[in-house]
């Protein structure tokens, strides 16, 4: 079995230049290994609000490192400077738009300033890449979704989507931890 190669790219200026720590990367990783069973590789970045430095990451994680799925975190608002889904898109093969209006649906359970969110999901060559939000808490429940006070889910995560998503587009697959996310399979 082929191990799936995850790329993780955290997007901010003040990380980037030692400001404050970057606890995005931290916290996905976390979540990734709780929540996927198969065995994965992690590649890692930190860069700035630049869009030809982001579009360069992101070509080098699909193009040289192989990544089958990426995320970047952060520089998706309306701020001039985020400009994270510019970068992405400009990249892409094609759009995959339902999974920023997912991610959308499920921040606005959570804060109505969540329209202002810019997030897309995109496929260059067979790779997936999506744009999660820039807040530790958010990127948690654009994954998982909205659950009821007794753990029924409410809004899907848009993580349940990305293993038949992968498989589609000729990727390895993953199998995930039900207790954290489950992946639906037609």
């Amino acid at each position: 079995m082929k191990t799936i190669i995850i790329g993780l790219i955290s997007v901010s200026d003040r990380a980037f230049t030692g400001v404050y720590e970057d606890k995005n990367t931290l916290i996905l990783k976390k979540w990734l290994n709780n929540a996927i069973i198969t065995p994965f590789n992690l590649e890692c970045r930190l860069v700035p609000d630049e869009k030809h430095l982001i579009k360069q990451t992101i070509c080098q994680l699909v193009d040289k490192c192989n990544c089958n799925l990426i995320f970047t975190m952060g520089g998706t608002g309306p701020a001039k400077r985020d400009v994270t889904p510019d970068a992405t898109l400009a990249i892409a093969d094609r759009e995959l738009p339902g999974f920023g209006e997912q991610m959308r649906q499920i921040s606005l359970q959570f804060v109505p300033t969540a329209v202002l969110s810019r997030q897309v999901g995109v496929i260059r060559n067979k790779s997936l890449i999506i744009n999660l939000p820039g807040q530790t808490k958010s990127i948690r429940e654009t994954l998982e979704g909205v659950k009821d006070e007794k753990g029924n889910v409410k809004i899907h995560g848009i993580f349940s989507s990305i293993p038949y998503c992968l498989e589609l587009l000729n990727n390895p697959s993953i199998e995930t931890n039900p207790n954290i996310i489950v992946s639906f399979h037609p």
